[in-house]
């Protein structure tokens, strides 16, 4: 399966065997270059996702072990004009990061952030790079460690010309099949999308965490980490993060090396204050978030299960219980 293109929007592409493409004067299989900046978790394994994939992918990172070139100005002369460069950096040094890379690039290019930025910086850095001519597409991501094997799913903002020109590196990074991919709006839509997920995400975790408690501290179930298990098929409840809690479950039964201190990236928060802002009662999700501030405080089962999730999935250090 590969994906065929005419033009830039992304309606003008489909995917497809090349004998299901038509003549080859009006679709073209599009391989791309990318500059990957930040080989971490995600972002290494980012790099792979797409190398197998066919792209040609030119990635920087501040540790030189990883990384293929030694400093933003080389990775701008290996990559061939108009350029495309991913953003994969922690929020605090994003702006940063944009800046520097602004300065070695041109018109015509476009910068991707797909760090966990607040929505609201979006617009203005958007506007920062146009005066540059330089495009900008900000883009939620999830998959954490499994993305390499089962691709991630992408949250995406920015106008249709920018997004058209990049899906050959979307599709490439997301899931086969329908789902996993969605252009969500212009600028800031995908990191808001991005936020509105993770603050269900805080939601679907403390609902688990919580009834991993009850079944702890019940005198009738013997065998909790069997009855986790159990729901995994068949259930209305089974998920992804159901599985993750198992996979916790089976290497600590009783997650009594971990201690219930959870943290919080920030986006359950910027969620709530979305849900103050436009009146929405968000009753769970804000629950969710409180939960792990007062795990700050006290060691409970439930938030030990938080926490074994948040490792799971996403690979996020966790506190030893002798820590």
């Amino acid at each position: 399966m590969v994906r065929w293109c005419r033009g830039t929007g992304t309606s003008s592409c489909r995917s497809g065997s090349p004998a299901e493409r038509g003549p080859a004067s009006f679709w073209e299989e599009q391989d791309m270059q990318l500059g990957l900046i930040g080989l971490g978790r995600m972002g290494g394994n980012m790099r792979e996702r797409l190398r197998a994939a066919g792209h040609e992918v030119v990635g920087y990172d501040r540790d030189p072990k990883v990384s293929d070139v030694a400093n933003l100005a080389e990775l701008a002369e290996k990559l061939t004009a108009p350029r495309a460069v991913w953003v994969m950096v922690p929020a605090a040094v994003t702006d940063a990061t944009i800046d520097e890379l602004a300065g070695v690039l041109g018109e015509g290019d476009i910068i991707i952030d797909g760090g966990n930025s607040k929505f609201s910086d979006d617009g203005p850095r958007g506007e920062r790079l146009a005066e540059r001519g330089i495009g900008y597409v900000d883009a939620g991501v999830s998959g954490g460690v499994w993305g390499r094997q089962n691709g991630y799913a992408l949250m995406v903002g920015g106008s249709e010309e920018h997004v058209g020109r990049l899906m050959p590196i979307f599709e490439a990074l997301k899931p086969e099949g329908e789902f996993g991919f969605v252009h969500a709006g212009p600028v800031g839509a995908g990191h808001y999308a991005k936020m509105v997920h993770n603050g269900i995400e805080y939601g679907l975790m403390q609902a688990y965490a919580e009834g991993f408690e009850l079944l702890s501290k019940s005198e009738l179930v013997t065998n909790v980490p069997a009855t986790i298990k159990s729901w995994r098929e068949g259930s209305v409840v089974k998920s992804w993060l159901l599985d993750l809690l198992d996979r916790a479950l089976d290497q600590d039964p009783g997650l009594t090396a971990l201690r219930a201190y959870a943290e919080d990236t920030g986006e359950g928060r910027w969620t709530v204050d979305e849900a103050i802002r436009l009146a929405v009662p968000m009753n769970v999700i804000a629950g969710a978030l409180f939960a792990r501030f007062a795990s700050r405080e006290v060691d409970s089962p439930a938030l030990k299960a938080v926490a074994a999730l948040r490792q799971q999935f996403g690979g996020h250090a966790v506190t030893p219980a002798d820590g």
